[in-house]
């Protein structure tokens, strides 16, 4: 167990899955935090928060993937600005615990 109580063979393989394109829906079941409970995504969230500002801003969201393993790449600027836009239900330019927490289960 690792990241959120994910399994580390299962975050390798949607790590595997989204080396040339990344696809939020299909890394969520992969990785099986789709699956998890409302506090798992929750602490998910925590984690990926990095300056703890209860929200995910584009900057985290490049490095989204290095959150679940060392040395992950980078999302490009365009899955960074899609993801965005997928998870800013609000439109305020960034995502909160809730939008991420519709966005995983979604």
């Amino acid at each position: 167990m690792t990241f959120a109580g994910l399994v580390e063979a299962d975050i390798t393989k949607a790590l595997e899955e989204c080396k040339d394109s990344f696809d939020h829906k299909k890394f969520f079941k992969t990785c099986g935090l789709a699956g998890k409970s409302a506090d798992d995504v929750k602490k998910a969230f925590a984690i990926i928060d990095q300056d703890k500002s209860g929200f995910i801003e584009e900057e985290e969201l490049k490095l989204f993937l290095q959150n679940f393993k060392a040395g992950a790449r980078a999302l490009s600027d365009a899955e960074t600005k899609a993801f965005l836009k997928v998870g800013d239900s609000d439109g305020d330019g960034k995502i909160g615990v809730d939008e991420f927490a519709a966005m995983v289960k979604a």
